[in-house]
Order: structure tokens, then sequence, then C-alpha cells
């Protein structure tokens, strides 16, 4: 087992991964709060873990909250229905939800805790490769809104994250790409050698292979706690991990909730940085059409975004990101691989041939 901490002081957590976690009780006893435990999931996963998640706290007394599957589902509605059953409950600040899922859960979940009561304990068990190599890590929660992303939402940090990476065992194809994507990123901002290694083990990644999943999330999660301790509030070096991610959560609002998957649109969104990096003369080109090959033929992840999002809309909803300031665009952008600067200066006429390149992104 490979233990990760993340340094926040007082708020300090472990990052447990490993096999067989889900056995692990005494991992989780020290993190508990005095009262009741909740296990919030969906209903896609509680089928396949929630028996054996409900163990882990048989002695706390522990009930379950089952959610309905999908980003779609990632709203106010969801947030609602965990403070209906809390409150009819009658449960307490010593309360602690437990988030058994992936990043939609964790994210749910996590908003959830935080403003229940003004808080309550919150533990982490994230059971797809996207949530343990980045969402179930830093205390981001929130939910979506019709008109953008993530809008709606705290920093809230767990009590710990456990990561048991049998449960990768279910995990659909598509789903372990969307993880990969987001593992990715972390090279191409931060570590050059890890880019270069995910490429030339990109079939064993996509294989499942144990070993290579293993080292993959347990260097995701030491960058990212590396990072969170640096700058939790996503004011300086932490606003790099959005690589990809202005153009991405355009395109999921865009194109609707539940339509692809978060770490596909982080694909996309990774490739049109990459793009307009080039077109600022920042990277070469051919280091640019090197970044689309890896994702599109060595992971098989879609490069290109949908053709039927206009300029007009990818620049309404960038420019209402949270990561906008005073409406002016902020983007993640590479000077290398393994070295990214964000920035907001961008000659909109450089950003909208990105917008408009279609196939011909980074060629």
């Amino acid at each position: 087992m490979l233990t990760v901490n993340v340094d926040l002081g007082d708020r300090s957590y472990p990052i447990y991964i490993g096999t067989d976690l889900l056995s692990r009780e005494d991992l989780l006893s020290p993190y508990l709060g005095k009262g009741r435990v909740v296990i919030v999931s969906n209903d896609v996963v509680a089928p396949l873990y929630m028996e054996k998640a409900r163990m882990l706290f048989a002695s706390r007394g522990c009930e379950q909250i089952i959610l309905e599957d999908g980003e779609e589902n990632k709203n106010l509605d969801a947030i609602s229905h965990i403070y209906q059953y809390l409150l009819q409950g009658k449960y307490d600040r010593n309360t602690t939800l437990v988030a058994l899922g992936g990043g939609v859960v964790g994210d749910i979940t996590g908003f959830a805790a935080a403003t229940y009561l003004r808080g309550v304990n919150f533990i982490q068990l994230p059971t797809t490769l996207l949530a343990q190599v980045d969402s179930s890590v830093g205390g981001k929660t929130g939910i979506n809104h019709e008109l953008g992303k993530n809008m709606i939402g705290a920093f809230y940090q767990p009590q710990c994250v456990v990561i048991d990476t049998d449960v990768l065992a279910t995990l659909p194809p598509r789903e372990l790409k969307a993880g990969l994507a987001e593992a990715l990123k972390y090279g191409l901002i931060y570590d050059r050698a890890f880019f270069e290694w995910m490429s030339d083990h990109s079939e064993a990644l996509l294989q499942g292979d144990r070993e290579a999943l293993s080292r993959t999330i347990g260097k995701c999660c030491e960058t990212k706690a590396e990072i969170v301790a640096l700058d939790e509030k996503e004011t300086g070096i932490r606003a790099l991990l959005n690589l990809g991610h202005t153009f991405g959560h355009a395109i999921e609002t865009a194109s609707g909730y539940g339509t692809w998957l978060h770490g596909e649109t982080v694909a996309m969104g990774m490739v049109m940085a990459a793009d307009l990096s080039a077109r600022l003369g920042w990277i070469d080109h051919e280091i640019a059409g090197s970044i689309r090959h890896i994702i599109e033929e060595k992971f098989g992840m879609p490069a290109l975004p949908p053709a039927d999002i206009s300029v007009e809309q990818y620049l309404d909803l960038m420019s209402s990101d949270k990561k906008a300031e005073s409406g002016d665009i902020r983007f993640v952008l590479l000077k290398s691989i393994g070295s990214a600067v964000v920035e907001g200066n961008i000659d909109p006429q450089i950003v909208q041939e990105t917008l408009q390149a279609g196939d011909r992104l980074c060629e």
C-alpha cells in the first residue's frame, strides 16, 4: 500500500492506494466522527460495492443514499435529496458522509458535506480511474448549472481518501480512457518523463494492467498533493491543473451534460490548448501534433471537439467560466511538454482560429 499525505496543516489527510482496501476497516476508523455514517453512491456503483463498503462501518450504524448515475444528475436536485434524507433522519454534526463512486458522486457528496449543518465529516472512496487520479483529491466539490459546469461549489477537504485499485476491474473501457486523459494532463503540465512513460505504456494501461495503473494513480496523487499543499484555493499554481478544462467545460455545457464523459472533453480540450499554444508560437506545431497523436491514436480518445458548437457559443461559455476574470478568458497553455502557464491576455483572433480549426487542430 502506498500512502500519500496532503499537507494542509491541521486539515492534512492521507490518500491510501492499494489492493483490497475496501476490506480495511482499520484504515477508516480514525477518520470517522462520533456519529452515524451515510454512504452516498449511485445506481451503477451501489450494486457492485455498497454491501462491501457498508461492512466497513457496520459497528457505527451505516445507511445509504443512492443517486441516479450520470453528469446530468450533478445538480441541485441531488443535493436537495441528500439534505432531505439527512434532515428527516435528524443527522447531527457528528455525521460522516462517505462518497462511494466516481467524480460526480464525490463532488455532490463533498458539497453536501460542506454545507449540511455548515460542515460534517467527509470521506472519499473513489471507484473510477478519473476520480482516483484527480477529483477525489484536493477538496473541490460542487454541482453543475445549466449555464456552466461546476459553477456552484466549495473547497472542502475530505478526512481521508481510500483508493482500492481492485475496483478498476469492473470499470468500462470508455471510463478507463476518461481517467487516463486526466492522468496525461499531469505529464503535460508538470512532468515530461511521466507523459512519455504513459505514452510508452499506453497498451498496458488500456488493457488494465494493475502495475501500470497503480504507478499512474500514485504519481498523479503525489503530484496533486504537492500542488494542493502549495495552493489549496487555486490562486496560483493549482490553476495549471485546469489544462484542457476551459475548452472542455464549454463542450460539456454546450453538448448537454452526460453526452460526453468529463475526461473525454478534457482530452479534446488539451488538443485545443496544444493547438492554441502552437499558434502563439510557444510550442512547435510538431509537438502539438504529437500530443494529438498520442491522445487520439495511442489512447483512442476523442481528440476533436463536436462540429456543431459555434465560435459564439464557445466564447460565451468560456467567458462565464469560473476561472475567467472580469469576462477575460484565462487559458492554461503549454510552453513545452511538462511546462504550462496560465494566460488571460490572448489575441481573440488567434483564439478564434483554434475554435474554427475543426479536424485540422494541431496540424
